[in-house]
């Protein structure tokens, strides 16, 4: 009888189908390659917005988005960036808004965080209370305090009454109604930096804190030259995120103050002023040069606030 015929081995010089080579270098880029449609979809969500947003920036758009548009290069940003009345008066509060807060906010969050480092009875409840502010919407909490500072009813005043201090006008007043939205900003958002700061100490070995105590540093000395230097990067972070989010603040201002951001404008900021180009004013070109514009501050800060962490994490 024939014995069987075998299969032909493969050449050992035959060169690799197409399948194979696909097949190897998918598996060499395999994360990028799961991570692909979800990295397209969101590129598309931000890339689409902003380059229209561009776009209308260099055109006269105005009444109606379907009304024919004329191309007039950067003559918005000109327009914009001449305007001293109301542009930079509110980056000018923008920075202040975002710079307070965020000081306040940040020092807050670390002494805070300090306090429920270490456990304690009820620390649990504690933490509760402490989030509490986080559960609400921002144009709830606008609200809220909006009613809590009414010079007429609020209960502020009548509270600064009972211990013989004048009533204030808060909200009401110019000199005061960027301070007071501050106040309610540093109310809400303090939670969230406490959260970011005590993940970070947490973290943090035991090992120096107790050699320095070993060697007879107070807690001030252990805090400044020890755990304060160990949390920079953290620290770091809470800013860059808490910070962003600061400079964007739009729905607490528009809850509490309204058009223009009061009747004086005196809690506008880019944003606010951005919005009212374009509902109010139907200016959409000159809205868009304002988005522009905000955009490159925002990224400008977030490079600062990046070059800066990797500074402090070498």
């Amino acid at each position: 009888m024939n014995a069987p015929r075998s299969a032909p081995a493969r050449s050992a010089g035959r060169p690799p189908s197409m399948r194979g080579n696909f097949s190897n270098w998918s598996n060499r880029h395999r994360k990028w390659l799961f991570a692909a449609p979800a990295m397209i979809f969101v590129g598309v969500l931000i890339v689409f917005p902003l380059a229209w947003t561009l776009y209308l920036s260099l055109t006269d758009s105005q009444g109606s988005v379907r009304a024919a548009t004329e191309f007039i290069g950067l003559q918005n940003y000109l327009t914009v960036l001449s305007d001293t009345e109301r542009f930079w008066p509110a980056v000018g509060r923008t920075l202040s808004f975002t710079g307070v807060a965020l000081v306040c906010e940040v020092v807050l969050g670390m002494g805070i965080a300090l306090l429920l480092w270490r456990p304690f009875r009820g620390e649990k409840w504690v933490r509760v209370a402490i989030l509490l502010p986080l559960v609400a919407t921002p144009v709830a909490v606008g609200m809220m305090w909006r009613l809590i500072f009414d010079p007429n009813i609020g209960f502020a005043n009548q509270l600064l009454g009972m211990i013989g201090i004048p009533a204030q006008p808060w909200l009401s007043g110019q000199d005061t109604a960027l301070g007071t939205t501050i106040f309610m900003d540093v109310w809400q958002w303090t939670p969230m930096v406490v959260l970011i700061l005590l993940a970070g100490l947490t973290s943090l070995s035991d090992e120096p804190d107790e050699a320095a105590r070993v060697d007879g540093a107070s807690a001030f000395q252990r805090f400044f030259y020890i755990t304060l230097p160990l949390m920079m990067p953290t620290v770091i972070v809470a800013i860059l995120l808490r910070g962003i989010d600061a400079l964007k603040t739009f729905d607490i201002l528009y809850a509490t103050k309204g058009k223009g951001g009061g009747s004086f404008h005196e809690v506008e900021t880019l944003n606010v002023y951005a919005y009212g180009l374009s509902f109010d004013y139907n200016q959409y070109g000159l809205s868009s040069a304002v988005l522009i514009l905000f955009f490159m501050i925002i990224i400008g800060t977030m490079w600062l606030l990046t070059m800066r962490k990797k500074a402090v994490s070498k």
